[in-house]
């Protein structure tokens, strides 16, 4: 084995750390005290056993009786009873570090035994009882390692087991990213050179424009030699999961303790990590297509990542159908398509992908193509116009003089993500060219502004008047040319 090969080895054995690990395995296992008392579930003047419980019950108990019969006795010892008064609860009482310990639980057909509605629910009995065990124990043991986890920074990510495994791939993608970026900006440079004649001053930052998005990279990397510009930013898609079997974290590299919700999995990428690690990792995750389920439903930063495309093709496809055939439809967007075409254009598109029959012999109905298209604008996670840039688009609409509102509103499309921007450019474009057949069509700015204001638009939940909103859209359609210019 050459000495290259035996230092990548090396690297990749050192990357888990598990210590954690070995202090769970030393952690006490749940041991039932089973009663003495003869309980049944055939009398009803007798104390009945709950069906959700077995000999662990002892039936009503003082927490005094409780604490005499777990004394001296083997830590992970534990019974279950029914606090005397209690109404809706039963009490878990538990021998930890010779101690006692007594807990209110509840159990709910269908959701299982828990210690409070918001915290992990669990199957059965002994598995609340092991999990909560091993949180007691690392606690008690690993109380250092889990501080230092825990007051870890975002700095920790770039030595990070996730960035071991994809920096080879980031650094692909903002290559790519980077070549495209110097490409506009030398050309936005030789139109202002052939403006003004005179020579431009190299500065020392990049200023990266995409598609009219600005943003500044340093001439210096945290990834090695090549230049990373940071426009590119898609955020974890983080859901609480259950790990079957053992499992490290991706970014501290720490064993995920526990036996349920020990950490979070990216949807996208498949990252997974503590719930404190979670919080330090950047917007850089890179979508995994075997993560994908479909297109529907799946954040737009995410599916330009995975098809390497500015215009999703649902969106891009769509319009083509529509400016092919429906630009004369007279209500076109606003009247309806049947639902179940439309459904089942949507699992073919989730299925099929750029291969799906879109022509007319499929879909005879173009309202049913523009139904489709509207329905995958309002199943985004995040809306075009997103939650953060909301509130500019709304000042701008709201200022009176034409060229101010314009410029403002300019400003105000430089805040959206790059996927949003473009695509919003695009519908904004092709809104328009629909609004220019008005005379056969019946729908102008305004009444597409009004269709597309709910779809389009990162609105409040309460507010139902969307009159601003429909303004601020129909300026946006009657001035694209000069607002994404």
């Amino acid at each position: 084995m050459s000495a290259g090969k035996e230092e990548k080895t090396e690297t990749v054995q050192k990357v888990w750390k598990p210590e954690l690990y070995k202090i769970q395995l030393e952690a006490p296992t749940p041991k039932p005290l089973y009663t003495n008392k003869f309980l049944t579930n055939h009398f009803e003047n007798e104390e009945k056993i709950p069906n959700f419980y077995g000999s662990e019950y002892h039936g009503c108990m003082s927490h005094k009786e409780a604490e005499e019969l777990l004394n001296n006795k083997v830590d992970g010892s534990f019974l279950v009873r029914k606090s005397p008064g209690a109404a809706d609860y039963y009490t878990l009482s538990v021998r930890f570090n010779k101690k006692t310990k007594h807990f209110k639980i509840y159990f709910k057909s269908g959701q299982g035994h828990y210690l409070q509605e918001q915290s992990k629910h669990f199957d059965n009995i002994h598995d609340l009882v092991a999990d909560g065990l091993v949180n007691f124990y690392m606690q008690l043991h690993a109380g250092p390692i889990i501080q230092e986890i825990n007051q870890q920074t975002g700095n920790c990510y770039q030595q990070s087991p996730y960035m071991t495994l994809n920096r080879r791939k980031l650094r692909a993608l903002s290559n790519d990213l980077r070549k495209s970026l110097v490409n506009k900006t030398n050309d936005n440079k030789n139109n202002l050179n052939d403006d003004n004649n005179e020579p431009m001053v190299e500065s020392n930052k990049t200023t990266s424009i995409v598609d009219g998005c600005t943003e500044s990279t340093t001439k210096t990397s945290d990834y090695g030699d090549t230049l990373l510009p940071f426009v590119y930013e898609k955020a974890h898609a983080f859901k609480v999961h259950t790990f079957k079997g053992l499992n490290w974290c991706d970014i501290c590299a720490n064993f995920l303790w526990g036996f349920t919700a020990q950490g979070v999995r990216c949807e996208d990428c498949g990252i997974i990590a503590h719930n404190k690690c979670s919080e330090l990792v950047p917007a850089k995750c890179l979508p995994d297509l075997k993560n994908i389920r479909g297109v529907f439903g799946t954040d737009l930063t995410t599916v330009a990542q995975l098809y390497q495309c500015s215009i999703p093709f649902v969106v891009r496809r769509c319009v083509e159908e529509v400016e092919a055939r429906g630009m004369l439809q007279e209500g076109i967007y606003r009247v309806s398509g049947f639902a179940d075409e439309i459904d089942a254009l949507k699992l073919a598109l989730d299925t099929e992908g750029e291969r799906t029959d879109m022509s007319e012999s499929a879909y005879s109905n173009i309202n049913v193509i523009a139904g489709t298209l509207k329905l995958y604008l309002r199943l985004l996670p995040v809306p075009l116009i997103t939650y953060q840039a909301y509130p500019s688009f709304m000042e701008s609409s709201r200022i009176n003089n034409q060229d101010d509102q314009i410029k403002h509103m300019s400003e105000a499309v430089k805040r959206l993500p790059m996927a949003h921007y473009a695509c919003l450019k695009f519908m904004m474009e092709h809104l328009k060219r629909v609004a220019s057949h008005y005379a056969v069509n019946k729908m102008n700015e305004h009444n597409l502004a009004t269709v597309f204001a709910p779809t389009l638009i990162a609105t409040p939940q309460h507010l139902t008047n969307l009159t601003e909103e429909i303004f601020m859209l129909s300026s946006l359609i009657t001035h694209c040319a000069l607002i994404f210019n």
